[in-house]
Order: C-alpha cells, then structure tokens, then sequence
C-alpha cells in the first residue's frame, strides 16, 4: 500500500502550525514535513516524517525538500506579524512577499513534476482591508472580499500582493516550456480574524489584546490595553481556524468561486472582551492604554467580517461561537495552563 502523501507545514513553530500539526497527526491522512526558523521541540518531532530548521529566503533549501518529498501539500503559515513588520517592512517584504513567492515556485515546480496540482494552502488575514474612517467602519459593519482593500500596514500590503501571487501562479503562470493546466498551483486563502488560543502564548500580533487579556488575568498579572475600550475585530478559536484550513484543502476545486475568503467566527469591542474575562476571573485587572500607532492598524480592520461565500461554497460555519470559545474551550484551558 503506498504511504500517505506528504503535506508542508512551514511556520510550524507558530500559534496555528503547532495545532495543525497535532490534527494532522491525529487524523493521519499525511506524512508531515516542517520548516521553520528554529528547532520543533522534541515533543512535536514524533508527530512529523521530517523536521527542518532553516529559513524561507533559502532558495537551495526549498529544491532539496522537493528534491526529498513529493509534496502534495503546502500549509504556508511563515509569516512577520503587523506589529513587528511595522518594526521592520523590509525584512517584512522579504520574509512575507520574497519567501512567499519562492515557496509558490518550488510548489508550482514540484505541480509540474508530479502531473496534478500541489494545493497551496495560505492564512492571510483581515490586515489586508484598510477602512478609511471609523465613521466607515461603523457604516460597513460586515465587510466582503472585495470591499476596503487599501491596507496601511506592510503585513496588510504582503498579504494581500501574496493572494495575487496566488491567483497569479494559479490562472496565469508560464514556466519554460509548457506547463498543463492541470499542472498549475491550486492556490486557496483564508482571510483570518484575529485568533485566540488556548494552547500558546501570544506573540504580539495586533490582534492580540483580546488573548492577552485572559494569559495576564490567569496569572494574576494586570493589563494595560494598547487599544480603546471601543476597538472592535473579529475573532475565532484556535480549533475553527485549524477546521477551516483543513475544510478548505478538502473543498473541491469546482466548487471554489474565490482564490480568497473570509472566515468569520464572533465579533466583540475590546470592552465587551474585557468583560468576558472578567466573568471568568473576576479579580482582573485590566484597563485601556491606547497606543496610537497600534490602535490606528484596529480602527482600519473591520469590525467583522461577511463570510457567505465561504458558507456557501465549501460549508464554513464555526464550531466556536463567542460563549463556547470562552466557557469551553478558553477560560478552562488557560485557567489550567497556570492553576493547574
């Protein structure tokens, strides 16, 4: 019997590529392979066929994993968050748009090897709208696709050249000679909201308020909120944006009518989310210290995000709405992680 095929995982070591790669393992439909800037700790590394340390920019290392894998999938989740890729925009454009698009020729090369299309999984992001105004935020209270797309970040402005990158590779793209339609990339793209997690801690992106909120009162710890108690953005659990991955790479290419959708969960202000924690621990202490630059980057996401398309092109709906996200999958689970 032949073995499973082989499924790419680089950014393993993030917040999503940790908890996709326990669901792939558990489900065993794939030999994992991962990539990542740092060493997967040991505990992961029976969850994987092969596990390597080394950068995205490094051409030389993505042939030698095609050369060693017949990689069918790719879960591209490296990424430089908005907070940081503020800090730095061309390490962000390097890391984000250049890694990105040697990834998508190693994929594309390896389609054309192989006969039949590498699905091309990647998690892009609400940064990549830029509402102008919170008078058009408030007017726009669930935004589409094709709504907004003027991002004010150099994350949001990445992301965004990426899905065109996909739909590029996917539609358009000619290597030297000829390539079959059925050798091209299936590219697919998930607009996320911004994700909480009960397994890891947050690593500063600018979505992150709302997680931090509930790490910091588990601990005792206060918390000072870098955006106003009005700030609102969408959010979902951890496990639905692993479900969403794994149920978009399953979606049949006919029925997909956008390279890009949103997925949507709940949506609440940055109040709302306070108070939510503090039913769970009541003695929180948070309280809100807007910063402007990071405050600035939530006021041009939206609100929350209108994901009909994907609800009727390949069956999203979320598991976690706002009171299971928190009474059964969060506050215990954090709760745990520093009570015991």
């Amino acid at each position: 019997m032949a073995p499973p095929p082989v499924a790419l995982i680089t950014g393993a070591n993030g917040e999503i590529g940790r908890s996709l790669l326990e669901r792939l393992h558990a489900d065993g439909r794939y030999r994992v392979v991962t990539l990542d800037l740092t060493p997967l700790p040991e505990r992961f590394r029976p969850m994987c066929h092969e596990t390597y340390a080394g950068n995205i920019l490094d051409r030389y290392l993505l042939d030698q994993l095609a050369a060693h894998h017949e990689i069918e999938v790719v879960f591209h989740l490296a990424a430089l968050l908005s907070t940081r890729g503020e800090r730095d925009p061309d390490l962000a454009h390097q890391i984000n748009v250049e890694g990105t698009l040697h990834l998508m020729r190693m994929a594309q090369q390896q389609s054309a090897r192989l006969g039949r299309p590498v699905r091309f999984i990647l998690p892009s992001s609400i940064a990549v709208y830029g509402l102008p105004s919170l008078d058009e935020k408030a007017a726009h209270p669930r935004v589409t696709e094709g709504q907004f797309l003027e991002p004010i970040t150099m994350y949001g402005c990445n992301k965004l050249y990426c899905e065109h990158l996909g739909r590029y590779f996917m539609r358009h793209y000619r290597s030297v000679g000829p390539v079959a339609a059925n050798a091209r990339l299936d590219f697919r793209a998930l607009r996320f909201p911004g994700l909480i997690s009960a397994d890891t801690v947050p690593s500063g992106g600018t979505s992150d308020y709302g997680p931090e909120m509930i790490h910091h009162a588990a601990q005792g710890k206060p918390y000072a909120c870098f955006v106003g108690p009005e700030a609102r953005l969408p959010f979902m659990a951890m496990p639905d944006a692993v479900r969403a991955l794994l149920q978009l790479l399953d979606a049949p290419a006919e029925a997909l009518t956008l390279p890009s959708y949103n997925v949507g969960a709940f949506s609440l202000s940055a109040q709302e989310f306070a108070e939510r924690v503090k039913r769970a621990f009541p003695g929180a202490d948070i309280s809100f210290a807007p910063d402007a630059g990071r405050a600035r980057i939530v006021d041009s996401w939206p609100g929350d995000v209108d994901d009909a398309r994907a609800r009727a092109d390949w069956g999203w709906a979320p598991a976690y709405g706002l009171d299971r996200a928190f009474d059964e999958y969060l506050v215990p689970a954090v709760r745990t992680r520093y009570q015991g």
